[in-house]
């Protein structure tokens, strides 16, 4: 219930060899010269529209189904297979339906679409999802990973 509260769980690999190279110097940098502060890039009347077109934006009733479909995979794993009913103790919370609708509009948006595809869907279900399902002792003990659960259950979901 606590990580249910995060948006989202990112995983991030470890920067390659040049960016811990780049890191070092633009640390090493500020900490001899003064970094002036950077511009600011959007105000706060921005940041509220865009909110609003990302709300507003066009989601077809197959795409808001296929969420739901979604999330409902990982809250009665037995109608997508027995595999699904072994892993899953627990699954998905409304507040991860929200989460996967949001970020999605998100996403679309950023790509300067305006309107929501399953792909956008798919882009993002993974870090919305990861923290939001409980695996069973016998998937830990087996090395199954929440990314293993949630690649299978996009499989066996049928998009829009």
């Amino acid at each position: 219930a606590q990580l249910d509260r995060f948006l989202m769980h990112v995983t991030i690999d470890y920067p390659v060899i040049e960016a811990e190279r780049e890191i070092l110097h633009l640390v090493r940098n500020e900490a001899q010269n003064k970094i002036p502060a950077p511009p600011k890039i959007i105000n706060q009347s921005n940041l509220f529209e865009a909110r609003q077109e990302i709300l507003a934006m066009h989601m077809a009733p197959e795409v808001e189904e296929y969420i739901i479909q979604l999330i409902m995979a990982t809250r009665k794993p037995e109608l997508y297979g027995d595999d699904l009913v072994k892993w899953l103790e627990y699954g998905a919370s409304p507040r991860g339906t929200i989460s996967l609708d949001r970020c999605a509009r998100a996403h679309s948006w950023i790509q300067g679409r305006d309107f929501v595809s399953p792909d956008d869907v798919q882009e993002v279900m993974f870090d919305v999802l990861r923290h939001r399902i409980l695996l069973s002792f016998e998937a830990e003990a087996s090395g199954v990973t929440p990314d293993k659960v949630l690649e299978t259950i996009r499989e066996r979901v049928p998009t829009a």
